[in-house]
């Protein structure tokens, strides 16, 4: 398998910034793709700001910053990703977008190039059938916000290979990150245990049980949660939090994981957490 020098990161969203961030900064290049130049050029803003925040903290040195936002190029043409060795989608949590993308990279691509998703619970396996490289595909699964979080689910598709997952591992260590294995299945990990969680404290407040000030004070004192079920569903996006309930139902055939209908009427509201100003709290802009 070739050596990994350039990545690509399809996606300038939440996570694909902090993805290219902890790339760049590792001392990769990366070619950071999405459709719109002015979503590029807003990422490339934070990226710089998240930099320079590290760098206050002592994380790393100022004089390190411009280099790091020197190696990420970005692109609006896919076409330009043919020569990366590793690329990681970070698009919207819905399968036949990520199918899509993966088909046009499959096609890109030199043959001997990794493809890996970011997604939260999306089927590995049948992102890989969409390709000729099944072998080649697998999950990346980063957690928000990535320069901070350590946790990445490394992914095994059914078809996945030990030379793809070994070069991931390696990857994800690069990159300072914890990388934790698991097999394929609807939510990985995290997110078949931490999604039913969010769902039953939303029927809480549904049902009149408790507000979701109490609820999240139940789990920040009671459990020694960092942050309430309520705070973190507001954090995800309740948006991403119903497709991941969705995924989990249809994945799974149970209707255990069907999503609150307060949930559902928040998303439909556009009241989909902090990222619009509003989801079970209100934020200032």
């Amino acid at each position: 398998m070739a050596e990994i020098g350039t990545v690509g990161v399809v996606g300038a969203g939440t996570m694909g910034s902090g993805i290219a961030h902890v790339f760049a900064r590792a001392g990769f290049r990366v070619l950071l793709c999405d459709v719109e130049q002015r979503l590029l050029d807003r990422t490339l803003g934070l990226i710089r700001t998240n930099l320079g925040r590290e760098a206050a903290k002592g994380k790393l040195q100022e004089a390190e910053i411009e280099p790091a936002l020197a190696r990420i190029t970005p692109i609006i043409d896919r076409e330009a990703l043919g020569g990366a060795e590793f690329v990681v989608e970070a698009a919207s949590e819905r399968f036949d977008v990520k199918a899509e993308i993966f088909r046009a990279l499959d096609r890109i691509l030199a043959g001997s190039a990794i493809l890996a998703s970011n997604t939260s619970s999306i089927s590995i396996t049948r992102l890989g059938a969409e390709t000729r490289r099944p072998a080649q595909v697998i999950g990346m699964h980063f957690f928000n916000p990535v320069p901070v979080m350590a946790l990445v689910e490394i992914v095994r598709g059914l078809a996945t290979s030990e030379a793809t997952f070994a070069a991931v591992r390696e990857l994800a260590l690069k990159l300072g990150k914890t990388p934790v294995e698991v097999n394929d299945s609807p939510g990985f990990v995290s997110n078949r245990v931490l999604m039913p969680l969010i769902n039953e404290a939303a029927f809480a407040v549904m049902e009149g049980v408790a507000t979701p000030e109490a609820v999240d004070q139940v789990f920040k004192l009671g459990m020694a949660h960092p942050m309430g079920p309520l705070t973190l569903a507001d954090f995800i996006g309740l948006d991403v939090c119903v497709d991941i309930l969705r995924v989990l139902q249809e994945g799974f055939g149970d209707p255990k994981y069907r999503p609150c209908p307060l949930l559902v009427r928040m998303v439909a509201a556009g009241w989909l957490g902090r990222k619009t100003g509003r989801g079970f709290y209100t934020y200032g802009t």
